[in-house]
């Protein structure tokens, strides 16, 4: 489903990139305790996360609704990263707009490869232009599964 956005915007929805519009409470809650891929994460590694990204807030009128953060040295790479729409607010196209945005940006234009990790919206992002890894065997990764859960390291 093509969202329609101006249908969204006249609803009072709107995407920003600017980061004094991202709620971390908001953030941080749904990350630490909604999402599959964050449970349990610190805010303070929350805090850390978004002042080092590019960020996006999806939001209805003055309340965060969604977000995503992208990764990126701005020039040859870009990673997308957590990735959510509220329960209540799903099922209209936000998550499909907010992809559409991020990718579109100016500020992302030109890099050679995007990459991002997802258990079940594979369908969401092809739409967008990803794919699976062509050459998986080139890639490699260090994952900690439960860091989250483990004290930090002085």
């Amino acid at each position: 489903m093509t969202p329609d956005v101006s249908a969204l915007q006249a609803r009072g929805y709107r995407i920003s990139d600017q980061r004094d519009e991202v709620d971390l409470e908001v953030v941080h809650h749904y990350l630490s305790t909604e999402s599959y891929w964050a449970k349990g994460i610190s805010r303070d590694l929350v805090e850390r996360s978004i002042a080092h990204s590019m960020c996006f807030a999806v939001l209805h009128g003055s309340v965060q609704i969604g977000f995503a953060r992208v990764i990126t040295d701005h020039a040859t790479f870009a990673y997308l990263a957590d990735v959510f729409i509220l329960p209540a607010h799903r099922g209209q196209g936000l998550s499909r707009w907010l992809s559409e945005t991020i990718v579109a940006h100016p500020s992302l234009q030109g890099l050679r490869r995007w990459l991002l990790g997802t258990r079940d919206a594979h369908s969401l992002y092809e739409r967008v232009g990803f794919t699976p890894l062509k050459a998986p065997e080139r890639f490699m990764e260090m994952h900690r599964p439960d860091v989250y859960a483990a004290p930090p390291t002085p």
